[in-house]
């Protein structure tokens, strides 16, 4: 759903109704950070800080970043840097951001159980790779029950979560292009050197791997660093990033990738692999859920049904427009094989306003800022440089990228954010404008709907799809 969608509220509700609530991990220490600048309205961020098990850590983020009352409209957001290696001692990040990364996926965590002893989840993306070793610290300490994590190979996820069940430090590799065999990118996170006090105990939790195809299951299953407890098997009409179409690729008629056999999963193989595993992408319905249990999974994963949902963090007028779309049939979503500087198709609900319309895509000056999806390679100097094919085409040339990497890309980080109502402002007042992702299912919302109704709530689709 990207960042921020499926957030503490909606997981919330979600686990509270006996299913798995699932938050986006993705860009959390920022978010958390914007919602402190906008005052915390419903005092919720200082209530998860309150359980935060640091407290001298929890009270200096508060401080640096509450603003009481809120930032004025026209004023930006406070800056935290962007995510960097610190090759003296191989950290992922300086030791502010790890410390957002920690408390912000705590809040979100602690948040989503907060009134049930149900299982909550939270998913990462494998390319954005810098926060990782503080964010899952983060929310293994909040009680986190699954980890979900695709767009990527993450071989080294569970070896993590065994290191910090077990109060060890971790390690992890981070992906460097041009990167030597002999050159170092493991990066390092002791929990020792943040805690205050004694470590607090960890539990484990289960480790899902999100994939689109057999050999990648069965690679996880076999070389990953770690148990591998199951699998989200995402097809390619799910919303966000979708994986290329194996092979030379090819575009339909209106530019989309096309996929064809190559990319079809085999279910009797991955049944055979022996691990449980849910089908995401095109089961949001109550006739899918029983064609993927009678497949032999263990359920479904549902996403645009509840990013359209009123518990869900997206911004209400883009909300409404959506379900209204969705209601006369007339929704459009456009899987943009350029759009992500990440290479990866992703999929684009067309909306006015939006970065979607090429007038405002092509009205927006090119700023990289957040840089969560930036590429790590190896400078002429022979150390780690960042570079973002949605970065100025300029700064991106002279990184050593290729001009024709730079046509068409979108700023996802700034896009993400704005969706859900906490948009940058730059020079001049104008905000950054949102770019919003679903699924190919968009128009299937309206199912949810009562009759004459224009919104509705989490618990709505759940019954639904269980045909209650």
């Amino acid at each position: 759903m990207g960042v921020g969608v499926s957030n503490w509220r909606l997981a919330n509700v979600v686990s509270s109704l006996c299913q798995l609530g699932v938050v986006s991990g993705t860009a959390l220490d920022t978010l958390f950070v914007r919602r402190l600048n906008d005052g915390d309205k419903d005092g919720a961020m200082r209530r998860g800080l309150n359980a935060f098990p640091f407290p001298a850590m929890a009270q200096r983020l508060w401080q640096e970043y509450f603003i009481l009352g809120g930032k004025k409209p026209d004023e930006p957001y406070r800056r935290i840097g962007m995510h960097r290696l610190e090759q003296s001692c191989q950290l992922a990040q300086p030791r502010k951001l790890a410390e957002l990364c920690i408390v912000a996926n705590f809040v979100e965590v602690f948040l989503a159980r907060e009134g049930h002893d149900n299982p909550v989840g939270i998913n990462f993306l494998e390319k954005v790779q810098l926060p990782h070793l503080a964010s899952l610290y983060g929310a293994m300490l909040a009680g986190v029950s699954y980890v979900l994590m695709g767009a990527g190979i993450p071989l080294h996820i569970p070896a993590v979560l065994d290191a910090y069940a077990a109060n060890r430090p971790a390690e992890y590799k981070l992906a460097v292009t041009g990167a030597a065999a002999d050159f170092d990118t493991t990066l390092h996170f002791d929990p020792a050197d943040y805690a205050e006090g004694s470590l607090p105990l960890v539990t484990r939790p289960n480790f899902l791997a999100v994939v689109s195809s057999n050999a990648l299951a069965t690679t996880m299953l076999r070389r990953s660093f770690g148990t591998v407890d199951g699998f989200v098997i995402e097809m390619p009409t799910a919303g966000g990033h979708n994986a290329p179409p194996r092979g030379k690729l090819q575009l339909n008629e209106a530019g989309e990738p096309i996929y064809g056999e190559r990319d079809r999963v085999n279910l009797a193989e991955i049944r055979a692999l022996g691990a449980p595993f849910w089908l995401a992408g095109g089961y949001g319905s109550a006739d899918k859920l029983r064609e993927a249990l009678d497949e032999g999974a263990a359920g479904v994963q549902v996403g645009t049904a509840f990013a359209l949902s009123r518990e869900s963090g997206l911004r209400e007028d883009l909300k409404t427009k959506l379900i209204a779309q969705a209601a006369d049939g007339s929704g459009a979503v456009f899987s943009d094989p350029l759009a992500s500087p990440t290479g990866f198709p992703f999929k684009v609900a067309q909306l006015e306003s939006t970065s979607s319309d090429p007038a405002v895509y092509e009205a927006r000056p090119r700023i990289c800022d957040l840089g969560y999806l930036r590429e790590a390679y190896i400078t002429p100097e022979g150390t780690v440089g960042y570079r973002c094919a949605a970065e100025p085409v300029n700064s991106y040339v002279a990184k050593g990228g290729a001009p024709g990497e730079s046509v068409g890309r979108k700023c996802l980080c700034n896009a993400l954010l704005a969706n859900v109502g906490h948009a940058e402002i730059r020079s001049g007042g104008a905000a950054e404008p949102p770019l919003v992702t679903v699924g190919d299912d968009l128009n299937s919302a309206a199912q949810f709907l009562a009759p004459g109704a224009t919104s509705y709530s989490a618990s709505d689709v759940i019954h639904t799809l269980l045909g209650e």
